[in-house]
């Protein structure tokens, strides 16, 4: 997907039941953006913002659906490129198809992983199936860091086998989780899951207090550590907890993204679809683009491969992490 810009936020504290308050929780609303066209699929996005950058690694969050394709249009994202950065595509409902320069043909399906790495170079187009109906999901982005940000493209799946809580379900994608660990390959510790939770259900996960950790609500009257999320929120976790507390007050189930990893240290610049460390890397990245290098090309694609817009006027700024 492509990137566009930054949200607001606003703050909510919470403590567990037991022991000292642990920080507090973080409340982060989306923003609605279009993805483009005359009939844009909108999506809600969550990060980046000017409040909070990164969730460990993790550095951008789409949350879209559920549409109806008939009229919304569905996804027709045309071919753009990456760089620095790995996308992590994940569905609840739909079917995503996946073509890349690395010459990858892949159906993105909810419950399954579709992780590409930029790194270098690469570029791919992502279009709704015709058999789609309602298409719902999220896409995510890892920053890579400042060692590998210039690694060679690649492209990984994986079908997370669904793992039984007290309570509810975990589809552990990346990381560990509640004994489960996936075998895709990052270039940071990173946490990544699909959790599902009962009506009236109240879940504690064991997490490494290493890791800053972020809940995306999908569905559900959710609570976080006794701080309530709404469908499309995301409550942000400082580092520091041994274990994540989550219910759901709804009378019907509730879903929702698990997101962590330890604090990303390096500082970065996020500017359309590339990352890199200085405004002179995202120029180059651009003008390679725009001039048909570097990024390869997707076969199979029916169209033209997606302009880069203008940069801006001033430099463009590297932010870090918010302590």
């Amino acid at each position: 997907m492509s990137n566009t810009e930054t949200h607001p936020t606003e703050t909510v504290c919470g403590a567990d039941a037991d022991g000292p308050p642990p920080p507090g929780i973080e409340v982060l609303t989306p923003r609605d953006v279009p993805l483009g066209g005359p009939r844009a699929m909108r999506v809600r996005r969550t990060l980046p913002q000017r409040a909070r950058t990164l969730i460990g690694a993790w550095c951008f969050a789409d949350h879209y659906g559920p549409d109806d394709v008939t009229e919304s249009g569905g996804m027709r994202v045309p071919p753009h490129p990456h760089t620095g950065l790995q996308t992590v595509s994940w569905l609840f409902s739909g079917e995503i198809e996946h073509r890349d320069s690395l010459g990858s043909h892949a159906c993105v399906r909810p419950g399954e992983l579709n992780l590409m790495t930029g790194g270098h170079g690469i570029s791919h187009s992502e279009v709704s199936t015709r058999g789609t109906r309602i298409l719902h999901g999220a896409q995510l982005w890892v920053a890579l860091p400042g060692e590998h940000r210039d690694t060679a493209r690649d492209f990984q799946h994986h079908v997370p086998a669904p793992v039984a809580l007290d309570g509810g379900q975990a589809r552990v994608f990346l990381g560990t989780l509640a004994g489960d660990t996936s075998p895709v390959r990052t270039f940071t510790p990173l946490l990544g899951a699909e959790i599902t939770l009962e009506p009236g259900a109240r879940v504690t996960l064991d997490v490494d207090p290493g890791f800053e950790h972020g809940v995306l609500v999908d569905t559900g009257d959710v609570l976080l550590a006794d701080t309530p999320l709404k469908p499309a929120e995301l409550g942000y976790a400082p580092p520091g907890r041994t274990a994540l507390t989550l219910a759901n007050r709804a009378s019907g189930p509730a879903r929702l993204l698990l997101l962590g990893g330890p604090p990303f240290e390096e500082e970065i610049v996020m500017w359309w679809n590339f990352i890199g460390r200085s405004h002179d890397e995202i120029v180059q990245a651009r003008e390679d683009w725009m001039k048909g290098s570097r990024f390869g090309e997707v076969q199979g694609y029916d169209g033209a491969p997606l302009p880069a817009p203008e940069l801006p006027n001033a430099p463009l700024k590297p932010r870090g992490r918010v302590r």
